[in-house]
């Protein structure tokens, strides 16, 4: 496992070091000591089909971290960055994680998150450093102009929960930064 930084703060790739053999694989996913951050508590596995866009979602009380990693498929995933006093407030981080190319995305508290999946069948696994609580789950809108943010597909499927989230200039005038 080896840590890579990005240039956004706190926000780090994880190579998983991967040990093949003819049984196929093993990989570890997590290791506190190395990645280091609140200790994760609760877990999630996502699948979805392909050309299927989730979020962009955060907890305004009871902030997450996040480790994300793809154990079958592939997605680009993408962050927000909301935090006060940050250099990159508002500024997104894009990043293609796959069963492939091993790689894992540790996100900070304070981001919004989201991806595109891009195969067949994806499945995706959350550690996550606090327990979810939809009462305060809000969100940030995919397609939002401010952001920029150019998808590989035209019309990916999105949930009408999420067609629903408000604009970063909304959720600037809101809640200002998480």
């Amino acid at each position: 496992m080896k840590l890579l930084k990005t240039k956004i703060e706190g926000l780090k790739i994880i190579k998983l070091k991967r040990n093949n053999d003819p049984r196929g694989y093993l990989a570890e996913t997590y290791n506190k000591k190395l990645i280091g951050g609140k200790e994760l508590v609760f877990d999630y596995k996502v699948i979805s089909k392909k050309n299927i866009f989730r979020g962009f979602h955060f907890q305004y009380k009871f902030q997450q971290v996040k480790l994300i990693s793809v154990l079958k498929g592939k997605i680009l995933d993408y962050v927000i960055d909301l935090r006060k006093n940050s250099k990159t407030f508002g500024k997104t981080y894009k990043i293609i994680l796959s069963e492939k190319n091993n790689l894992s995305l540790y996100v900070p508290s304070g981001f919004a998150h989201s991806y595109l999946t891009l195969e067949k069948e994806n499945i995706v696994y959350y550690k996550l450093s606090n327990y979810y609580a939809p009462k305060f789950e809000s969100g940030i809108f995919w397609n939002d102009k401010n952001l920029k943010i150019k998808l590989p597909v035209k019309n990916p499927i999105v949930s009408k929960k999420d067609k629903k989230l408000p604009s970063f200039k909304k959720f600037v005038k809101r809640f200002k930064y998480l």
